[in-house]
């Protein structure tokens, strides 16, 4: 039976689909509200302009909104860039690595310190965004800000924030009521959201004459292509055998089997990515605070803004390091050899020919390490697709790995859960009905 069919059939599920459904549609509500004072058909003519910049991989980010500067500009940004500041300090500061270790208290607490932080990066990008906008003017005949003005910082700083807010309560309630990961499904909804208006900007340009059809059906299938690459290496893993020893407990013979141990070659999943990408808006964001005026004055400020422009090697390069780092710190943050060679160890678990004990745990540190480098540059080569495709081959929407491998990223886990969901409740049924007819013999 398919798995929709079976979803149908199960209330507690279709209820945490549907309650994830509503909560998408009112994050999409929310990101046509704009932010008081501010004119959205200037903003949107801005960002016309800035689809090749960081700026524009941070609109895709907050599914479209930072081109409107509606009420979730911000996005969930702030609340990642948080995440990756306690993920970094769990390393270097004893006592938030001690939390880290304590279980679900030492968890709440974090998300707690996570939450407080966030709101501070929301603070600090909002009044950046408020200044920045001001010093705009006009753009296209038309002004960017009614009445600027001290009152508009407070007012944008305080409706951005609360912006942020709400959607890391939207998150929340997802992970926790509905189905997958609030914050990367709020993502995932922002780039969907606005592919058929990337198909149409398509679509406009083959009529115009501006994209030639064969291009675009070439587009299509480098499209399917990168589509199939993503699934094969989320799904692609290294399988080390493992071999568990007999064992006598009682009158019963224990283990004997053989089995593996699945090692993912990208076990950091879409977060290097979204890290690197949340690390690099800070220099954009950086620049804001400085007025156009002092910018064309500095010599020394125009190249080190021209350096971060999304085209430029120097950020290219920046941001490949930055997802081959992440794709190796959040592997040893979620990954832990030494644990696993130790349990294998009480279980009476080994790998043929390498003794217990630490030479598993290095054996299988030195694969994990050899395959991670190659998911690395995987995703390292599949995220630098964009500027190709968007600057070099002039595709007129931001297509491209970041939000392919997101999209695609997402949907998996999404649909692994649901299946997670079936089989336990399929698992849970048959006990059931085992155990009620046991009881019915009895009686």
């Amino acid at each position: 039976m398919s798995i929709p069919l079976n979803i149908a059939k199960i209330p507690e599920l279709r209820r945490r689909l549907i309650f994830t459904v509503l909560m998408l549609a009112v994050y999409r509500i929310g990101v046509h509200v704009p932010t008081p004072g501010v004119n959205g058909a200037a903003i949107a003519e801005y960002f016309k302009s800035q689809s090749g910049t960081i700026f524009g991989l941070f609109n895709m980010f907050s599914g479209g909104a930072l081109s409107h500067l509606s009420i979730l500009a911000l996005g969930v940004m702030p609340y990642i860039s948080a995440s990756i500041i306690f993920s970094l300090l769990g390393i270097v500061v004893p006592s938030v690595d001690r939390l880290q270790k304590e279980g679900d208290a030492g968890r709440k607490k974090i998300n707690q310190y996570t939450r407080y932080t966030a709101i501070l990066i929301s603070v600090v990008q909002a009044f950046a965004i408020a200044s920045g906008i001001q010093h705009m003017g006009n753009v296209g005949g038309l002004p960017v800000v009614y009445n600027p003005g001290v009152g508009f910082v407070v007012v944008t700083i305080i409706t951005l924030t609360c912006g942020t807010a709400f959607l890391m309560w939207l998150g929340e309630q997802i992970t926790a009521r509905g189905i997958g990961n609030g914050m990367s499904l709020i993502i995932f909804a922002g780039i969907i959201a606005r592919l058929p208006s990337g198909v149409f900007e398509t679509i406009q340009s083959i009529r115009t004459e501006e994209m030639s059809i064969i291009f675009a059906v070439v587009l299509l299938l480098f499209m399917f292509a990168t589509i199939s690459a993503i699934v094969f290496f989320e799904r692609g893993q290294r399988r080390i055998p493992v071999q568990y020893a007999k064992r006598v407990i009682g009158r019963k013979m224990y283990g004997g089997m053989s089995s593996h141990l699945p090692l993912r070659i990208n076990s950091s999943g879409v977060i290097p990515p979204i890290f690197a990408s949340s690390i690099l808006v800070f220099p954009a964001t950086a620049f804001n605070f400085i007025s156009p005026e002092t910018l064309h004055k500095s010599q020394f400020l125009t190249i080190i803004q021209s350096l971060f422009h999304s085209d430029s090697v120097f950020h290219n390069t920046l941001y490949i390091a930055l997802i081959v780092f992440f794709c190796f710190f959040y592997t040893a943050v979620t990954f832990n050899p030494i644990d696993v060679a130790d349990n294998m160890k009480r279980q009476g678990g080994y790998i043929p020919g390498i003794r217990p004990g630490k030479k598993t745990a290095d054996y299988i540190d030195d694969v994990l390490t050899r395959i991670t480098l190659g998911g690395a540059v995987y995703i390292s080569v599949i995220c630098i697709l964009p500027v190709i495709l968007s600057i070099k081959a002039n595709v007129p929407f931001y297509f491209g790995g970041t939000g392919l491998l997101i999209v695609v990223g997402v949907a998996l886990d999404t649909v692994a859960q649901i299946e997670a969901h079936l089989i336990s409740r399929n698992y849970d049924g048959f006990l059931g009905a085992k155990g009620m007819r046991f009881k019915g013999r009895r009686g």
